[in-house]
């Protein structure tokens, strides 16, 4: 039977594979785009419609400038109107580099004989989360090494550390974890532990290209990692993120991988991944890889504006892998939560290593080294309202709840008052005095354009409050 990309779907049920690579690879191949396919695409995606991946086949395929500037554009303006002008902040921080995979890309490989292998103890992490309260970081990723030592109940007691630290106002409010895959009860006892989002990158959606990366470990079971995350939804953690490498494989390819994932979650569990991540492959100890699929900036821009269409309501992650200029860029595009003064050699918070970043101690080479500070100054600079929010979370409004409140008003009613609050503890307990005057500046001014109402009234009452010492006050 001839294949029709229309209608082909492979069924969807828990546990089982849900990628075909003839599928994505047809629905590439008769994707032809036009000036009013596109123009109903955006459409449709600026309706806050999830696109199908004909669709975003279509947008994959349209190169043309003309076309690429109507993507972009449209994704600036579905960004504008799902999320506002509010950029979320975070910090990564590395528990672990033990590991039993050997993963060609990655400097925590277990052939790797040159990494420094270290696992932060209980006293270590406590220093590290202090050094980041100090800057004002309300939000942290932990990462671990797929590493037996770094079994569930491992990753829940540093997720039970992290929320115990508090140092003057600082306290972390949301952890997010990144980590190897779990059993369905590995899942719960990271979920009691009280974590936010449980992070699993299938790195490529390819199967044979999967296999030449990932020569050993557990990793290397390609279907046991695409399904992990139905395990984790099953045990009731329904708050996942997932994300795909690009460089190891045909970056549109891994576009339609992502969105597939995505279907395939809402199909079994009706909610979508809370957050995709785009991590590009950046330089790492002892790395041996051809550059066949790297891709360049102009591509990477494209795929960020892509991906904000196909998929109007799920968090962007991008990390500080990238340079601070093309960070700025594709924030434009849909990008929704940034990293911060980033360190990735272990205790590198609190030990202020300024000097060259040592491959052999960290995952990868970051190419942003701004501090918090710094990016939170250029994103002002921007227009851009520094948040580090977590009221959605801590209030129910993820998932499906999230979609049910994401309407007009949404944004000045909740997003834009509690980023806002954020950024004013930020702002009176650590700021510089010239960014803390060009806070308090954008501050004013949001207030403003949220008019003279009782949202208006109630947020200068707490701000009040702020100035007095009270914190962690939301909408």
């Amino acid at each position: 039977m001839k294949f029709n990309p229309e209608t082909y779907r492979i069924p969807d049920k828990p546990h089982e594979p849900f990628i075909d690579p003839n599928e994505i690879h047809e629905i590439l191949r008769h994707a032809a785009p036009d000036a009013r396919r596109i123009h109903d695409i955006i459409q449709k995606s600026l309706n806050k419609n999830r696109l199908s991946l004909q669709e975003t086949a279509v947008l994959l395929n349209a190169e043309a400038p003309e076309y690429v500037a109507q993507i972009q554009d449209g994704a600036r303006r579905l960004k504008e109107s799902v999320y506002g002008n509010r950029i979320v902040l975070f910090a990564p921080l590395y528990i672990g580099n033990k590991c039993s995979n050997n993963c060609v890309y990655c400097g925590f490989r277990a052939s790797n004989k040159d990494a420094v292998r270290k696992t932060l103890n209980d006293e270590e992490i406590i220093h590290e989360i202090e050094a980041l309260e100090d800057h004002g970081q309300k939000r942290l990723i932990l990462v671990f090494g797929e590493h037996q030592q770094y079994d569930a109940a491992f990753i829940a007691h540093a997720v039970r550390l992290a929320y115990g630290v508090k140092k003057g106002h600082g306290e972390i409010r949301r952890v997010n974890i990144n980590a190897a895959p779990l059993d369905a009860e590995g899942f719960r006892t990271v979920k009691d532990a009280g974590i936010g989002t449980y992070q699993i990158f299938q790195e490529t959606y390819h199967p044979e290209a999967y296999h030449t990366y990932h020569l050993r470990g557990k990793k290397a079971d390609f279907n046991y990692r695409l399904t992990s995350l139905d395990r984790a939804q099953e045990a009731g953690l329904d708050d996942v993120g997932i994300g795909a490498l690009f460089g190891l494989y045909d970056w549109k390819y891994e576009v339609l991988g992502l969105v597939r994932h995505t279907n395939h979650l809402e199909a079994c569990f009706n909610v979508g991944p809370h957050t995709i991540s785009f991590p590009r492959i950046k330089d790492a100890s002892m790395l041996q890889m051809g550059r066949q699929y790297f891709m360049n900036d102009e591509d990477f821009a494209r795929m960020v504006a892509i991906i904000r269409l196909a998929v109007p309501y799920t968090g962007m992650i991008l990390t500080a892998r990238e340079s601070a200029a093309l960070r700025n860029e594709v924030l434009q595009y849909g990008v929704s939560q940034i990293d911060g003064g980033t360190k990735l050699e272990l205790g590198g918070y609190s030990h202020s290593l300024n000097e060259d970043q040592d491959l052999n101690k960290g995952q990868f080479r970051i190419n942003d080294n701004r501090t918090l500070n710094e990016i939170i100054d250029e994103l002002m600079d921007q227009n851009m309202m520094p948040s580090f929010c977590t009221a959605c979370y801590r209030l129910g409004r993820t998932g499906e709840h999230f979609m049910e409140f994401s309407v007009p008003g949404f944004i000045k009613r909740y997003c834009t008052p509690n980023a806002i609050l954020t950024l004013a503890e930020y702002l009176h307990d650590y700021a510089p005095e010239e960014t803390r005057k060009k806070g308090w500046h954008m501050i004013d001014q949001e207030i403003q354009s949220l008019g003279n109402n009782g949202i208006a009234a109630q947020l200068k009452h707490k701000l009040e409050l702020i100035k007095t010492g009270k914190r962690d006050l939301y909408f």
